[in-house]
């Protein structure tokens, strides 16, 4: 991306790296692996599918920006 500004690039990018970096997880649901960024503990939004199934793409409800709903498992062992 280029940016076209007269304020030194220090001013402009000033904070950059403070911002809070989502959280994203990798989930499989129906079969089908994707990864997801949480939205709170219940909701997740579909960010990308990874698939070998061409199908799986073309179902709408899996595709990305659609909110999901989810009961998170914790493997502790």
């Amino acid at each position: 991306m280029i940016y076209y500004s007269t304020m030194p690039l220090e001013v402009v990018m000033e904070g950059f790296e403070q911002r809070e970096q989502p959280k994203y997880f990798d989930i499989t649901l129906n079969g089908i692996q994707m990864q997801v960024q949480a939205i709170n503990e219940r909701q997740a939004s579909i960010v990308r599918i990874i698939s070998a199934n061409p199908q799986d793409y073309l179902n709408p409800n899996y595709a990305p920006g659609k909110l999901i709903e989810f009961q998170p498992v914790f493997n502790l062992g």
